[in-house]
């Protein structure tokens, strides 16, 4: 049976795995990163940021994949990881993280609200080494990075439709304020790209990581 990590705590990226990536013999897993996370990088486009910051989680994921190894034994034939960037429909170079509270997400949600904008997904796939010599060598794993993005049109929010949705606290630890999958799903839809991207997985690595699990 191979396993399969996903370094994340997003409950909605590990169920869409196990619903969505049904490969014979293969067990997903989920376990969130401890280290903190790292900011964006400012003066980049958001395509940019969004993969500099999952590159920093997929360093991280290495290191403390190799530690809890060392003391459980455990092995996994593949670690995912991923970050998700709301693109400011002003500003390409400009991206909207998680809300730190209600007045951040109301104000994201007015900027977004009758508009469409960019979620941008960046998704790595870590491999350790083939031979069983190499195992445990953090310098041998394979990483490869996937980006993909969605465009997503919000319908026009009155003060009821944004005071439903911030009551609600669905917009906690959502990129832009907002959960697609969730109560926003009624005022927003994808129009181009897959749901999937705003979820928090990149359709690229997915497609991928199907690939390798199927060989």
């Amino acid at each position: 049976m191979r396993r399969v990590l996903l370094a994340s705590q997003s409950e909605r990226r590990f169920s869409w795995l196990k619903e969505n990536l049904e490969v014979e013999g293969v067990e997903f897993y989920a376990s969130g990163l401890i280290s903190p996370e790292s900011k964006a990088p400012q003066g980049f486009e958001v395509s940019v940021q969004v993969e500099r910051v999952c590159q920093s989680k997929a360093d991280n994921a290495l290191i403390e994949h190799k530690l809890s190894e060392n003391q459980t034994k455990n092995h996994y034939d593949a670690i995912l990881v991923s970050d998700t960037m709301i693109e400011d429909p002003d500003d390409h170079k400009s991206s909207f993280g998680k809300p730190i509270d209600d007045l951040a997400a109301t104000s994201m949600l007015i900027r977004l609200a009758g508009r469409k904008h960019r979620v941008w997904t960046s998704t790595s796939i870590l491999l350790p080494p083939e031979s069983d010599e190499m195992r445990g060598n953090i310098t041998k794993w394979n990483i490869s990075n996937y980006t993909s993005y969605a465009t997503v049109e919000f319908s026009n929010l009155g003060v009821d439709e944004i005071y439903e949705l911030i009551s609600s606290e669905s917009w906690k630890g959502k990129a832009g304020g907002y959960d697609l999958a969730g109560m926003a799903g009624k005022f927003c839809r994808v129009v181009e790209g897959e749901d999937v991207t705003v979820l928090g997985l990149s359709t690229l690595a997915m497609d991928r990581l199907v690939q390798i699990l199927s060989k």
